[in-house]
């Protein structure tokens, strides 16, 4: 009797569907892990070494963490760092009430929202230029609006007690347009059934917003939340640009203050900035941890 039996199809074969997916992401994986994970324990290492980035490390142990928690330009940068955090957040609310604006069907509407979309187009080194002219008490935008009132411009970019606020405020411009684009996306999303239940059960205005539109706005509020934390805590183009962390390293933070130990002119201190890069990496990692598992509890319910 001859042989029916079908013959038996390759490991590879009969599994492609399964094994596909990981060879289009291999290449994907492989850059990760070597630009980004690798780095990071790189950088753990380097921060228990003194090293100047050519000659021979030397191992010091917790010597630059000891160094770090005793330097005032730390705490500095830690306390601006926050400030960044606390004041970029304003970036989300206000870019909700942006999109709520260019969300309507009236004449003109595209025109308004490419211009509000505009800043974000723009490089933060762009960005930082166009605010040092705007600052600048002698030919900017501020100094002829004191002029106009009789009064001595200030020198933003330059007092301590402003500085600060003067980065933040030029920062929150294209993060604005960036939540703006989030909202506008989820908007596009948003059940219309719900909100013609919604009316029918007399929801309008606010009401309408909290009860029924915000909710089905969360994946969008979520993402805004953390890209506007990490750009925080990140925060590095504009000072460079505006400041280089002056007036007196008044305005530095964390990802400055480690650029400058590490890599600037004055310092090539690859251990110690390398210490710095881990507590930020921690810091950011604590406010990331918490907002996957919030997600993850939103999931569940």
């Amino acid at each position: 009797m001859p042989d029916t039996a079908l013959p038996r199809r390759s490991w590879l074969k009969a599994n492609r569907q399964r094994v596909a997916p990981w060879v289009l992401l291999a290449p994907a994986i492989v850059f990760f892990v070597v630009y980004v994970i690798a780095p990071i324990f790189q950088s753990m290492w380097f921060s228990f070494y003194a090293w100047d980035g050519l000659g021979e490390k030397e191992w010091v142990g917790m010597a630059n963490y000891v160094e770090l928690f005793d330097d005032d330009r730390f705490y500095t940068s830690l306390k601006n760092n926050i400030i960044w955090l606390v004041l970029y957040l304003l970036a989300v609310p206000a870019g909700l009430m942006v999109a709520l604006f260019l969300n309507q069907n009236i004449a003109g509407m595209r025109f308004y929202k490419s211009m509000f979309f505009f800043p974000f187009v723009f490089s933060q080194v762009v960005v930082g230029l166009i605010f040092t002219w705007f600052y600048n008490p002698s030919f900017g935008i501020v100094g002829k609006v004191w002029d106009f009132f009789g009064a001595s411009a200030p020198s933003i970019l330059g007092d301590e007690r402003f500085v600060t606020y003067g980065i933040i405020f030029a920062g929150l411009w294209p993060q604005i347009a960036y939540c703006m684009i989030l909202y506008l996306t989820g908007l596009n999303n948003v059940s219309s059934d719900q909100i013609e239940a919604g009316r029918l059960d007399g929801a309008r205005g606010f009401r309408m917003l909290r009860h029924v539109i915000l909710p089905q706005l969360w994946p969008a509020t979520f993402l805004a939340i953390v890209v506007t934390v990490i750009g925080a805590l990140r925060s590095f183009d504009m000072i460079a640009i505006m400041t280089q962390g002056g007036p007196y390293g008044t305005s530095n933070v964390l990802s400055y203050f480690m650029f400058e130990q590490a890599l600037s002119e004055y310092g090539f201190r690859m251990g110690y900035g390398s210490a710095i890069a881990v507590i930020l990496f921690f810091i950011m990692l604590i406010f990331i941890s918490y907002f996957l598992w919030v997600m993850y509890q939103d999931e569940k319910r």
